[in-house]
Formats: C-alpha cells, sequence, structure tokens
C-alpha cells in the first residue's frame, strides 16, 4: 500500500463524512472497508474521527451540528480539491457564476479551506493544505479512488471548473451515455461528471465519492446486510463495475473495482 505524499492543484484530496450517528456510521464503515479510527476531540462532545487503513488516513467521519439534525440536512460525503492558494481560487467562484458558501478560513494548523457551490448547486471543499494534506492512501480498496459530479448541467459545470481550477475535459461513450471525464494533466484525470437524467428528478447535483473495493457485488451484499441500501444496483461499464449506496443514516457513497484491478 503505497503512501500518497503529495497532490496537484486541482487534484481531490480529502473525503469526509457529516452523519447524524458518527457511532454507527464508524461501525458501517468498518464492516464494509476494513477502517480503523483515530478520534480527534473537537469539543462540546464531537469529535473528527479520521479512518485508517493500515495506519494511513483514508478519510473522516464526524458528527452533524444539532441545527443541521434539526433541519433535515441529510448525511453526506464531501469531497475536497487540493489548490496552491484558497484565497485567490475562492476569489474567482463568484464571477464564474459560483457561490461562496463559506470563505476561506483556517482549520486550526492543517489547513485553510473554503466551501463552494458551483453554478448547478453542486458543493465543493476548496483545500490549502498546511499539516495536513488529505488522503494518504487512495485506489487501493476501501479508499477513495474517484469522484464524479451528477449534475443537471454539464455544460455550466464544465465550464466553471475549467475555469477555476485549470482543468481540461473530454467526453467518452460510457455505454450508451456520455461521460466527461476532467484531467489535471493528460496523464492525470482529476474525476468525471454525469448528466442527471430524466429518472433522477428532484436529485439535487451534487458531488459523487467512489471507494475501491476488490468485489463489488460482495460489498453490495455484505452493505445491505449491514443496514445500507441499494441506490444502482452492481453495474458494468467500460471501466469497471460500480453500485451507488446509501448507508444506515442515508449518506450515498459509490464502490467500484475496475477493469485495471482486475488484470
Amino acid at each position: 500500500m503505497p503512501e500518497i505524499t503529495s497532490y496537484e492543484h486541482g487534484a481531490p484530496c480529502w473525503t469526509d463524512l457529516a452523519t447524524s450517528e458518527p457511532e454507527r456510521a464508524k461501525v458501517f464503515y468498518s464492516v464494509l472497508f476494513g477502517w480503523t479510527y483515530q478520534d480527534n476531540d473537537m469539543g462540546g462532545g464531537q469529535f473528527y474521527s479520521m479512518a485508517q487503513l493500515n495506519g494511513l488516513d483514508a478519510g473522516a467521519i464526524y458528527g452533524q451540528s444539532a441545527e443541521e439534525i434539526e433541519q433535515g440536512v441529510p448525511p453526506r460525503w464531501s469531497t475536497y480539491i487540493n489548490v496552491d492558494d484558497v484565497d485567490a481560487t475562492a476569489a474567482k467562484v463568484a464571477p464564474l457564476g459560483g457561490s461562496l458558501m463559506m470563505e476561506p478560513f483556517d482549520v486550526m494548523d492543517v489547513g485553510r479551506m473554503a466551501l463552494i457551490s458551483d453554478p448547478t448547486g453542486a458543493v465543493v471543499a476548496l483545500w490549502q493544505f498546511k499539516a495536513h494534506m488529505g488522503a494518504r492512501v487512495v485506489n487501493e480498496p476501501g479508499a477513495m479512488t474517484w469522484n464524479e459530479l451528477a449534475t443537471g448541467d454539464t455544460d455550466a459545470a464544465e465550464a466553471f471548473y475549467t475555469e477555476l481550477l485549470g482543468w481540461h475535459s473530454h467526453v467518452v461513450d460510457m455505454g450508451g451515455f456520455d461521460y466527461t471525464i476532467f484531467h489535471i494533466t493528460h496523464e492525470h484525470p482529476a474525476g468525471g461528471m454525469v448528466q442527471l437524467d430524466e429518472s433522477q428528478a428532484g436529485v439535487n447535483s451534487h458531488w459523487n465519492v467512489y471507494f475501491a473495493v476488490e468485489d463489488c457485488d460482495a460489498t453490495t451484499e455484505l452493505a445491505v446486510d449491514s443496514g445500507g441500501r441499494v441506490v444502482v444496483p452492481p453495474t458494468d461499464i467500460p471501466a469497471g463495475r460500480f453500485a451507488i449506496l446509501a448507508d444506515p443514516q442515508g449518506a450515498v457513497f459509490a464502490v467500484m473495482r475496475t477493469n485495471e484491478e482486475l488484470a
């Protein structure tokens, strides 16, 4: 399991789960991905639990605020994108049609972040690292492997992210539907984008986090046995086999076994 030591500007670098029941969620993902946890006290009885694989940070889980729970804000996985200068990047958001939901702020001594919404309503975090650069393990079973934007307006989203982060994009045929791949460089993909279709009426634009697994079908079955549910059943695409799942608290995430791993 090679340790990640750096991220390029524009690369997804971290993910965390805000949930109504963090202790139950920790058990679910430990069963699913083999995670162990390092709990960091945030005060007020709240903890930011670093999820680890073989001692390497893979993501985190923390409790939603009482206000969020009272307002019915659903649990969610978030995508963080590494940037060289979070203040400079955040300043470009509004002129490009997005919204700055949280102005840049320091997270103790570990980094500086901002929370933004793109022109289609999808929320994503910008991260400028100090002591904590992000996930130390990716593309391994149980670790983040892909980040995907599901949006109601791919043209608007593409224009926004390519200008904001310097991404390049191209469209590929995923076996009956078009799929946009964002690139930092030609060799280094940043993530993907798919158009929300009529069957997803009422679903807001959002970023989805994919976790690598050794067996998509077995992981899906284990998730259901552990109290989760299936949103999209295991499905073959040119890149591999994936499923979209929801944990017992309702947070949606995806799992994937890629063709490269099968080779």
